[in-house]
């Protein structure tokens, strides 16, 4: 035996059911007036009907010869109140991970700053004086190996 919540979702998994629900947010129809927009026979409308009212989605009236169905919302407010449970612990999970990759980020941005710093910092490139010394002793170099 399956519980209510499970019955209800069940129910919920047919458009054919989603559409009729949605009919029944805007009032009380017969059965003939909720089975107009659909391609199906009223036997197949009916046991539509009777899922939607074993998961407790809607139930019937009785007004003399005419029996309307209508919105029940308790089984909507118990679906209602199980996704609001996950959306929360969803939610606090997107927020960790944004602040996480904002920690990230200030943290790459942080590096950078720092390694353009340091070679800020670092000896100066040499002068024009200072590397026409340079190649003169690799020049002498080269010449004492040659001999």
């Amino acid at each position: 035996m399956s519980d209510q919540l499970s019955n209800t979702f069940a129910a919920l998994a047919d458009p054919t059911r989603r559409a009729i629900l949605a009919r029944l947010a805007s009032g009380e129809a017969s059965v003939t007036e909720l089975a107009e927009p659909f391609d199906m026979s009223m036997p197949a409308i009916s046991k539509h009907l009777k899922v939607l009212e074993r998961a407790g989605l809607i139930a019937h009236g009785r007004e003399a010869q005419w029996r309307p169905r209508r919105l029940e919302p308790t089984a909507l407010k118990e679906v209602h109140d199980w996704v609001e449970h996950y959306r929360q612990f969803w939610e606090q999970s997107f927020d960790r991970l944004d602040a996480y990759l904002s920690k990230l980020k200030q943290d790459r941005l942080g590096n950078e700053d720092l390694k353009a710093k340091a070679s800020k910092s670092e000896s100066p490139a040499p002068s024009g004086s200072q590397k026409e010394k340079v190649h003169k002793e690799k020049k002498h170099v080269r010449n004492q190996r040659t001999k």
